[in-house]
């Protein structure tokens, strides 16, 4: 063994899963944020997120029914100012 290099340190593999997400679900549904969700079609969304699991997001809305959208059809989401 060569004592002149120093021993190979192993770098640690990242979770897989840091729980950002959830916590941006659950922050939004307790405070009932109104939200734009824009599909990847470029059809736009109103309303409040009610629940989610792996997939799918229920959204609440005002005008027309609730609506339960995969999250792989959403291209991306804000809140509305």
């Amino acid at each position: 063994m060569d004592k002149s290099r120093p021993p190979l340190i192993k770098k640690q593999v990242p979770p897989d899963q840091t729980n950002a997400e959830n916590f941006y679900y659950v922050k939004q549904m307790q405070s009932k944020t109104q939200m734009v969700f824009v599909l990847r079609g470029g059809e736009t969304i109103h309303g409040s997120i009610e629940w989610y699991d792996k997939t799918c997001l229920k959204i609440n809305r005002d005008e027309g029914p609730n609506l339960l959208i995969y999250k792989a059809n959403i291209a991306y989401m804000y809140k509305v100012e």
